[in-house]
């Protein structure tokens, strides 16, 4: 704080806004009595002398007042911005009492709605550019269909259902990610075999990609985990797409599952090239594609790692990333014991 700051605010240091009320009070019968007595003493009348010592002390107590109720005043003027939608305005909270505390959680909480903002802007502009593109796509070959400019054939009718499908997963997905950020699907938790749930989820993703080879392996037929087992089983679908996308044609994914310590451990590891140090720390945010013209082109629409870690913090476990040498990615979750 600066010096001219620290003048306009000097009960700032004081922690109680009880203390600062005191000391105001304190101070203004003071000041009337010191003010009361000195004009008397120098021979002013007893009611010019009370109005005067009154004036003076009026004038202490809004010079005092005036720092106590600063913050206040800034947060009205903060909250009639963010009504409008400016979401930047911030008030001081140099204060140590109550006050200065309901300063830096209204702080606190512009900077969230300022989050906030920016996420719905962003999930609005990223929804209506993926749906813009399998629709704008499909628009092209019915509109050359009903002109006659080509003929119906399988290929064509390939083409559509390709787009209609992607469509269909970019509704899945959304609708699962407001689910799920709503609390509205709880956790049917029980224990349950990893080993069915995981073969499952790879003998779906060898129907979507026949030119990937996809294994898996579990330390042991028996190997049980806590959770809900259609959404364990979601996590690794979503991380299988993930990693097949980013293999070459011919490349290997695998699917391990072992048990250590803290819970149950799924790895899924790709022969892609990795994740770059810079994307590492987003790879988990809504719409977010490290190689954003591949996974574009591929139908990727940046949600299935989102919608994962959310399951997985549900559960209470924990997703990252690791390097795979010599190229790769290496997805671990974690599971933990009930």
């Amino acid at each position: 704080m600066t010096r001219r700051e620290r003048l306009a605010h000097p009960l700032d240091d004081v922690p109680s806004i009880k203390l600062k009320l005191g000391f105001v009070i304190a101070a203004a019968v003071a000041v009337t009595v010191f003010v009361f007595w000195l004009l008397i003493k120098i021979g002013v009348w007893p009611s010019v002398s009370g109005v005067v010592a009154g004036a003076v002390a009026m004038v202490m107590v809004w010079f005092l007042s005036r720092g106590m109720t600063s913050p206040l005043r800034q947060m009205a003027a903060a909250a009639s911005e963010m009504a409008k939608g400016n979401y930047d305005r911030r008030v001081s909270t140099s204060s140590r009492d109550e006050v200065g505390e309901l300063a830096r959680a209204f702080n606190q909480m512009a900077a969230e709605l300022a989050e906030t903002d920016r996420v719905r802007r962003d999930l609005v502009a990223n929804v209506s550019h993926e749906l813009r593109t399998p629709i704008t796509a499909l628009q092209a070959v019915l509109e050359n269909l009903v002109d006659g400019v080509t003929e119906p054939d399988p290929e064509t009718f390939r083409t559509m259902l390709a787009q209609v499908e992607r469509l269909g997963r970019l509704v899945k997905q959304l609708l699962d990610l407001s689910r799920l950020e709503s609390g509205s699907v709880p956790l049917e938790r029980t224990e349950f075999r990893i080993e069915p749930v995981l073969t499952h989820a790879v003998r779906e993703q060898r129907l979507h990609a026949p030119e990937i080879a996809v294994s898996v392996s579990v330390e042991s037929p028996d190997l049980t985990a806590d959770g809900d087992p259609e959404r364990v089983h979601q996590v690794v679908a979503n991380l299988l797409e993930n990693a097949v996308r980013h293999t070459p044609r011919g490349g290997t994914v695998e699917v391990r599952a072992r048990r250590k310590p803290d819970g149950v451990t799924i790895e899924v590891l790709d022969e892609g090239p990795g994740i770059a140090d810079a994307d590492e720390a987003r790879i988990f945010e809504r719409f977010y594609r490290a190689d954003s013209a591949r996974a574009s082109r591929d139908g990727g629409a940046g949600l299935g790692l989102a919608i994962a870690q959310w399951i997985v913090d549900l559960h209470g476990g924990d997703i990252h990333p690791e390097k795979r040498e010599p190229h790769g990615c290496r997805m671990v979750v974690t599971l933990p014991h009930n």
